[in-house]
C-alpha cells in the first residue's frame, strides 16, 4: 500500500518538473531576466515544501500552496504574459485526482496563450493556432494519462486492503481453529488418561470397602477420589460440549430449553432463523456456554414462566438472544453471580459483543452477537 502512495507521488513530481520546464524554459530565455528566473525557482520550491517535505494526503490539496503558488504565477504573468501556461504547474496536484479541474486549466491556458500572441502581434496564424492545439492536446493527454495512473494506484490500493483483511479473516480463524482442536486433544488426554484413572481408583477403592473393616481413611480418600473424577469430568466437558459433538449448534440449543421444560416446568423452547451455515467450533462452543449461563440463571434467580432461545442466522452477523418473562433486574447493579462478565468475556475473545437488557419485573434478554469474520470455517 505505501509503495502505491510513493509511486502516485513519484508521478505527480515528475509531471509537476516537466510542465514547469516545458512552460518557463521558453519564456525565460526570451526575457533574460533575473527576477522570473527567482520566482520560477520560487514556485519550484513551494511546491517542494508542500508536496515533496510535508506530503499531505493525495486527495488533499493545501489552500496555502495554491494561494503562494498563484501569486508567483501572478507575478511571472505580470513581467511577461509569455508565462500565462505556468499557471497550469500550479494546478498539477489537482490534476491527478480531479481530471476536470486539469482539462479546464489546459483549455484554459492554451487560450489564454492565443490571446497573448493576439495581442502582442494583432493577428493569429495558423502556426501559432496549430502550436495551441498541439499543447492543449499534449497537456490533456498528460493530464489523462496520470489521472489513469492514480485511479489504476486507487483501484491496486483498495485491492490489496481487501486482501490483507481477508488474509487476517483467515489468520484469526485459523488461530480459533487451532485453539479448538488444542481444547480438543487436552478433553481427549485428560478423558483417556485423569479421568479414566480416577475411575479405576474409585472402582478399587469401592471394592476395597466392602471387604474391608469401616476405615475413616478409605472413606476419605474414596470421597476424594469420587471429587476429582467429578471434576476431571467437568473439565473434559468444559473443553469439549458434548452435544455439540453429537448434533451442532442448532440441536444443542434445542435440547437446552427441552431439559428446562423437563426439570423445571418452564416452558421454553429454541427458535432457529435464516439460513444455517457452518460455524466455526469454537463459535459454537461459546455461543452454547452463553446459552448454557443464561439458562442457569432462570434457573436460579428469574421465576419466569416462559424462556424463548432465538438462534439467527444473518448475513453479516449471527445472534442468540436468550429472553425470560422473570423478575428482571437493574443490570448495573448485577451480583457477579449473574456470571454476565464471563459471558461476555466470551463474546469479546472472538470479537463479539454480549448485550443485558432487563428491568426489575420486565423480565431478562441476554444478546449475543458475532460479526461476520467469526462465523467462518475455514481450517
Amino acid at each position: 500500500m505505501e509503495s502505491w502512495e510513493r509511486s502516485r507521488r513519484r508521478w505527480q513530481h515528475a509531471f509537476f518538473a516537466a510542465w514547469l520546464v516545458l512552460t518557463s524554459a521558453g519564456a525565460l530565455m526570451e526575457t533574460g531576466r533575473v527576477l522570473p528566473v527567482v520566482l520560477v525557482a520560487g514556485l519550484a520550491a513551494w511546491y517542494a515544501v508542500w508536496f515533496v517535505l510535508r506530503t499531505p494526503p493525495l486527495s488533499d490539496v493545501p489552500l496555502p500552496y495554491v494561494l503562494g503558488g498563484g501569486l508567483l504565477w501572478l507575478g511571472l504573468f505580470a513581467i511577461d504574459s509569455s508565462f500565462l501556461v505556468v499557471g497550469l504547474s500550479v494546478l498539477v496536484p489537482y490534476c491527478m485526482d480531479a481530471v476536470r479541474v486539469g482539462l479546464v486549466a489546459v483549455v484554459s491556458c492554451a487560450g489564454g496563450w492565443l490571446w497573448h500572441r493576439f495581442h502582442a502581434n494583432g493577428t493569429i496564424t495558423w502556426t501559432e493556432i496549430a502550436i495551441s492545439a498541439l499543447i492543449a492536446i499534449s497537456a490533456a493527454t498528460a493530464v489523462g494519462y496520470f489521472n489513469a495512473v492514480a485511479r489504476q494506484s486507487d483501484e491496486r490500493k483498495r485491492l490489496i486492503d481487501q486482501l490483507q483483511a481477508a488474509q487476517e479473516a483467515r489468520a484469526a480463524a485459523e488461530r480459533r481453529a487451532g485453539v479448538a482442536a488444542e481444547r480438543q486433544r487436552l478433553a481427549r488426554d485428560i478423558h483417556d488418561s485423569l479421568t479414566q484413572g480416577f475411575a479405576s481408583v474409585v472402582m478399587l477403592l469401592e471394592a476395597a470397602q466392602e471387604t474391608l473393616p469401616d476405615d475413616r481413611h478409605l472413606t476419605q480418600a474414596l470421597r476424594a477420589a469420587r471429587e476429582n473424577l467429578a471434576e476431571s469430568r467437568r473439565v473434559v466437558r468444559a473443553l469439549r460440549p458434548g452435544e455439540l459433538d453429537e448434533c451442532g449448534l442448532p440441536k444443542a440449543l434445542q435440547r437446552s430449553s427441552g431439559r428446562l421444560s423437563d426439570e423445571t416446568g418452564i416452558e421454553a423452547h429454541t427458535v432457529i432463523t435464516g439460513t444455517l451455515r457452518p460455524l466455526d467450533a469454537q463459535v459454537q462452543a461459546e455461543l452454547l456456554r452463553v446459552a448454557q449461563e443464561a439458562v442457569a440463571n432462570v434457573r436460579r434467580h428469574a421465576r419466569a414462566e416462559r424462556v424463548t432461545l432465538t438462534l439467527s442466522y444473518m448475513e453479516d452477523l449471527i445472534v442468540l438472544d436468550v429472553h425470560d418473562d422473570g423478575d428482571g433486574f437493574e443490570p448495573g447493579r448485577a451480583a457477579s453471580g449473574h456470571g454476565l462478565a464471563i459471558m461476555r468475556e466470551r463474546m469479546e475473545q472472538l470479537g463479539g459483543t454480549l448485550l443485558v437488557e432487563s428491568a426489575p419485573g420486565a423480565g431478562t434478554t441476554v444478546v449475543a452477537s458475532l460479526p461476520a469474520v467469526a462465523l467462518s470455517g475455514v481450517r
